[in-house]
């Protein structure tokens, strides 16, 4: 029988409130309108009346194979350029909790761009993923890392197979292991090519991968580059992955019948779109059942969640050894750069000698592998420091994620989620929302289509243990007259709302009842 659907090993339940039907329909219909003014505005410059500012095709190359397809660049030409000042704003400054932004203006509707010279400062830093708050620039907290590049330098310029395997990387990968329980450990220089790179080392044809729709966009690379079948199931949904995993055993492979080499599920331990959580539990019971592989992917999760920050694993309380190959990255809770691969020892030597990134990325920079072991061990708690970040990070979510309930938003994800989605919908309140915030000095980051379905565009937030009482409540009151203002405020449930749980004399510690 298929596994139900009640989500009895989940430590919260996840919200995924749907708008009121109005909303759906202004949102199909602002998009109708800025379609059919795209149209009206291709007109104009087909007959000259407009200029056209793209890259076109030359009229002597007409008759080959178009470099730019017009209605590839539609989108681009007409919508996106429109609102394309709420993306990339040069940054100057540390982005830890605030940071300073260049101001920059454009003399033709976002074409192009020159910077003033001001600067926009301590603006509160709602998007980073630095959720521990390592993205710090304290003398004395990075001595270490100043020691490590007097000693080794900035770079290695070379592999780990030739000459650019050192005695840091070595301490990392044991304490990579030590950290999540398992055997061994591998660690890469960049965390996207982490997945592009070893999936195609681990899977190939014959073998069957299980995707998980919203995963990742390196994990969709490497699913692709392996040359392995690719099937997709829907979000978190048990019965849809059941369903696939009894066809697979069923049926095995297209047209032959003959059993898969190796049937391989593919899942993220937090959504960064949804922040939404794995239901690891049952994907490890559906796993074993059906005797497949499970490649775990926690760059969002490891450092974020979890009682010690060991990452969903430690926050459902199961067995490291039950997933086959963990995967995370160095980017977002340890401030750092790069990735790791995670396993039994068998996996891990395997991958040293077959993974494209072992063999012929350059290893990992020697200040960027302190960094790591800096932050490890602070997590750890091997540096004699007892400084609660992971704690701090689940008291300032679930203070957020509550406060935004209570004020009537539709947020997205799980309640343990740092990454909260606040749901826009209509393309014009993302860009108005987008704008009035950073004039309120708040930057955030705002995704609509074609990353997220055309009917949920949202705001991102990522929260962070550096993240004071102070700024939180800063954030939230504008979040509160904004959300009036723009009628922002879609939900339709009620939430009572919780007795203040800050000390108001102090902006860094408080509690929350569970």
């Amino acid at each position: 029988a298929l596994l139900p659907l009640e989500k009895q090993h989940s430590t919260q339940p996840e919200s995924f409130e749907n708008p009121p039907m109005y909303v759906a329909v202004m949102t199909y219909l602002g998009f109708g309108i800025v379609t059919l003014f795209g149209y009206f505005r291709d007109f104009l410059r087909a007959v000259g009346l407009e200029k056209c500012h793209i890259a076109r095709e030359r009229e002597e190359q007409k008759d080959f194979v178009p470099l730019y397809q017009d209605f590839e660049n539609f989108y681009t030409r007409n919508l996106y350029m429109r609102v394309r000042d709420n993306w990339n704003r040069p940054i100057c400054s540390l982005p830890g909790p605030v940071f300073d932004v260049m101001e920059r203006v454009s003399p033709d509707y976002n074409w192009t761009f020159s910077l003033t010279g001001k600067t926009i400062d301590d603006v509160i830093n709602m998007g980073s993923y630095n959720y521990l708050g390592f993205a710090e620039n304290d003398g004395d907290f990075l001595k270490t890392v100043a020691d490590r590049t007097q000693q080794y330098g900035l770079g290695v310029c070379s592999t780990r197979q030739e000459m650019g395997n050192l005695a840091i990387h070595e301490e990392l990968e044991q304490l990579v292991a030590t950290f999540l329980g398992v055997e061994s450990s591998m660690i890469f220089g960049m965390g996207f090519a982490t997945n592009s790179m070893n999936i195609p080392a681990l899977v190939g044809k014959g073998c069957l991968i299980l995707s998980d729709e919203l995963n990742h966009t390196s994990l969709i690379l490497g699913a692709r580059l392996s040359g392995a079948t690719i099937w997709v199931f829907k979000h978190n949904n048990m019965q849809s992955l059941e369903r696939l995993l009894r066809e697979a055993v069923c049926s095995g492979q297209p047209r032959t019948h003959r059993p898969w080499r190796k049937v391989l599920i593919m899942v993220e331990g937090i959504y960064s779109m949804e922040g939404s959580v794995v239901r690891l539990p049952d994907i490890v019971a559906l796993k074993k059942k059906y005797k497949a592989y499970l490649y775990l992917d926690e760059a969002h999760s490891i450092g974020a969640v979890g009682p010690t920050g060991r990452g969903v694993t430690e926050l459902f309380g199961l067995d490291p050894s039950d997933i086959d190959v963990m995967m995370g990255t160095f980017t977002k809770s340890f401030g750092a750069a790069g990735g790791y691969i995670a396993g039994k020892k068998e996996l891990v030597d395997y991958l040293r000698s077959h993974s494209h990134s072992a063999v012929y990325a350059s290893a990992m920079s020697p200040p960027v592998t302190e960094q790591i072991l800096r932050a490890m061990k602070c997590i750890m708690g091997l540096d004699g420091t007892t400084v609660g970040k992971v704690h701090q990070l689940a008291e300032n979510t679930r203070y957020f994620r509550s406060r935004l309930q209570e004020m009537g938003f539709i947020i997205y994800g799980n309640d343990d989620s740092p990454v909260v989605p606040i749901l826009l919908y209509m393309p014009g309140k993302v860009v108005a929302f987008s704008r009035a915030m950073l004039k309120r000095k708040i930057g955030v980051v705002v995704v609509g289509f074609p990353a997220t379905p055309i009917t949920e565009a949202r705001a991102r937030f990522c929260l962070s243990a550096a993240h004071t009482k102070a700024m939180l409540d800063q954030v939230l009151f504008d979040l509160n007259e904004l959300g009036d203002d723009l009628c922002l405020k879609f939900s339709r449930r009620k939430y009572s709302p919780r007795p203040q749980q800050h000390n108001n004399n102090d902006d860094t510690d408080f509690e929350l009842d569970s």
